[in-house]
């Protein structure tokens, strides 16, 4: 019986088995062609030429690493024909997902985000996914289907935005390059999520440190002359607890000021009710007579803002980067630092008069976390909690 393919490798016009035989010249000419896998199909006995097989080839810079990642390709090329499957004769479910081009694949899954992601993950996917596309098309895949992004072709992406960037850069692609699989898997135009089996990177956490008491003092102090509506922005982080998006997020309409409550989109995208202390409600209850649809914060105070989310939270930080000029403030100090420096202070000050365990069920109610486990690793990794002098002890 023969064989009902033929699989070869077109490697610049040289032979691979004996590449340090040629001229210096010679292998850098080959390595700037295109390397690919030419393969035949058997049809009515004759072995029909398929269009050829270049993956992110000719991304590799060296004859070693093509020749590896050919190899790779021939293999999933033979294990996928020893199947029995044919370019020629696919059931509708296999011709749905060997037609389904990169782009529009892209395009379909875009389609369902809009549907089904906040507007914040949205612009942050988009942003990703993009950058993925622009990379495989200069890797030979622009046109390709979507299948034909394996393990490898994922993990090799990965591995450059690894080197150019860090490693929780890397895990955020991976991430959402995951979902992205996800959601045509589930839609079965790919068998498998090649994701899956790329684990992350582990990454060290880096966390804004607690401003000190003086420093939160000499930061508030110098803006209540120098920008007051920054200051008040800093307060709804201080006072109520908010993510600097949340309280970028926040409009007219999502204050309740007969009640001194607020309601705002937090991290899980569900719409949370908060209280208002007095001691921030006294500083916004005039905002009541602007219009509903008005944010709480544009660059001139309450206004209409026409930009994202995002947008209008890194204006709040760029903003703030002016007072960390002033002070000499190191990268680990940032807006957050304030949640992080108040809650700080509020366990320290129930701590006085509650146990461990009552302080934190009240600390949830204020903060806002759906756990205690959450709570209590958000209190460790902040170092609220410190023991009281132990120097008699060591006597």
């Amino acid at each position: 019986m023969k064989k009902n393919y033929s699989i070869g490798f077109y490697t610049g016009g040289l032979d691979p088995d004996k590449w340090m035989e040629y001229p210096k010249e010679m292998r850098e000419q080959a390595l700037k062609k295109h390397w690919y896998l030419r393969w035949s199909f058997r049809k009515d006995n004759l072995l029909i030429r398929q269009p050829n097989i270049k993956g992110s080839t000719n991304g590799f810079k060296t004859k070693s690493e093509r020749m590896m990642y050919l190899k790779a390709l021939k293999q999933e090329l033979i294990e996928l024909l020893e199947t029995g499957w044919s370019p020629y004769k696919q059931n509708p479910l296999q011709a749905k997902k060997q037609n389904i081009t990169i782009e529009d694949a892209i395009d379909f899954v875009m389609k369902l985000w809009e549907k089904t992601v906040s507007p914040s993950t949205l612009q942050d996917y988009k942003s990703r996914i993009n950058m993925f596309y622009k990379w495989i098309g200069k890797n030979g895949f622009a046109r390709m289907y979507v299948h034909t992004l394996t393990k490898k072709v994922v993990l090799t992406y990965l591995n450059e935005v690894l080197h150019r960037s860090s490693p929780k850069n890397r895990n955020n692609q991976r991430a959402c390059l995951s979902s992205f699989f996800s959601t045509l898997e589930a839609n079965e135009y790919i068998e498998t999520n090649p994701c899956d089996k790329i684990p992350q990177l582990k990454v060290k956490p880096k966390r804004n440190k607690t401003y000190t008491q003086k420093q939160e003092q000499k930061i508030f102090d110098y803006l209540q002359q120098s920008d007051p509506l920054l200051l008040l922005y800093l307060k709804f982080i201080s006072y109520n607890f908010l993510r600097p998006i949340e309280v970028a997020r926040l409009q007219i309409k999502n204050i309740d000021f007969d009640q001194k409550r607020l309601t705002v989109q937090t991290k899980t995208d569900t719409a949370k009710t908060k209280i208002i202390p007095d001691i921030l409600f006294q500083e916004i209850k005039h905002m009541e007579v602007f219009p509903a649809e008005y944010f709480l914060f544009s660059p001139n105070g309450p206004g209409f803002w026409e930009t994202s989310e995002v947008n209008r939270r890194d204006y709040w930080s760029k903003r703030f980067k002016k007072v960390k000029e002033h002070f000499k403030l190191d990268e680990d100090y940032g807006i957050y630092s304030f949640r992080h420096t108040f809650i700080t202070k509020l366990y320290r000050e129930l701590r006085k008069e509650y146990s461990p365990f009552e302080v934190k069920s009240r600390l949830m109610l204020i903060t806002g976390h759906t756990t205690l486990t959450a709570l209590e690793k958000y209190l460790r990794d902040i170092d609220a909690e410190l023991p009281e002098d132990y120097s008699h002890l060591l006597k």
